[in-house]
């Protein structure tokens, strides 16, 4: 059974342009930038989501801290807690190791695949728009330089838009995955100019107080810091290995 809970100002009535689905990663954060740059914070809402993820505490404080830092005052934080109880993946069944990055990364799916995770964060997003009536949902769905997650694919996402166009009341609310052309790269250099609170941001897998480093997240977020030329505010176990 999903539970919920309000962070902050999740006021009846509260109205909002754009939505995003804010994890606290890297990606996610970018997108929420985007949105306060082009639609105003107070036209922005914020959606978390606990699916029972290894290191959701320091994901949910990164949530807090970068939609505070944006203010962002509409927010959300839920819970969906069979994510845990169906298992398969390395992120929420702790039976299954997180592995530590192979040669190459999106080769193949890996067990950090949740899966089918992001229809069930649509579908919250979508919900909350509609009560919002926000048109717009942003999520920072990256194809290029990824693990190769099928959910973030371009064709997921116009066969998602397709469904809410049918099942929603107006049918008007979109899904925008404005970074899923780009490289990691290219999304550190967007939230450089962006001023993204890159230092505020969370992506292991594994670990909630140190980066594990080793991790396909955390490898992908390292590379793409290194090609950008700047240096990754966030503490790795060994931090040598961030440079």
């Amino acid at each position: 059974m999903a539970t919920s809970s309000a962070v902050n100002d999740r006021a009846k009535g509260a109205r909002a342009q754009v939505l995003v689905v804010l994890s606290g990663g890297m990606d996610s954060t970018v997108c929420a930038a985007l949105a306060v740059r082009d639609f105003g914070a107070e036209h922005t809402a914020a959606l978390h989501i606990d699916y029972g993820q290894r290191t959701e505490r320091r994901e949910r404080r990164a949530f807090q801290e970068i939609c505070d830092k944006f203010g962002i005052r509409t927010r959300l934080a839920i819970e969906t807690a069979f994510f845990r109880a169906i298992g398969g993946s390395a992120l929420t069944d702790e039976q299954i190791a997180v592995p530590q990055v192979g040669v190459e990364i999106g080769v193949k799916i890996p067990v950090t695949y949740v899966p089918f995770r992001n229809s069930h964060f649509l579908s919250a997003a979508v919900s909350w728009a509609e009560v919002l009536g926000a048109e717009r949902i942003y999520i920072g769905a990256v194809q290029q330089d990824s693990s190769g997650y099928p959910d973030c694919r371009p064709e997921f996402y116009a066969a998602f838009n397709e469904a809410v166009r049918t099942g929603t009341k107006e049918g008007k609310i979109r899904i925008e995955t404005p970074l899923i052309a780009l490289r990691k790269v290219e999304i550190v250099r967007l939230g450089l100019e962006l001023c993204a609170p890159f230092d505020l941001t969370w992506s292991c897998y594994s670990w909630e107080d140190l980066a594990c480093g080793v991790c396909d997240s955390c490898v992908l977020r390292m590379r793409a810091f290194a090609a950008a030329g700047a240096s990754d505010p966030i503490p790795y176990l060994s931090q040598a290995d961030a440079h």
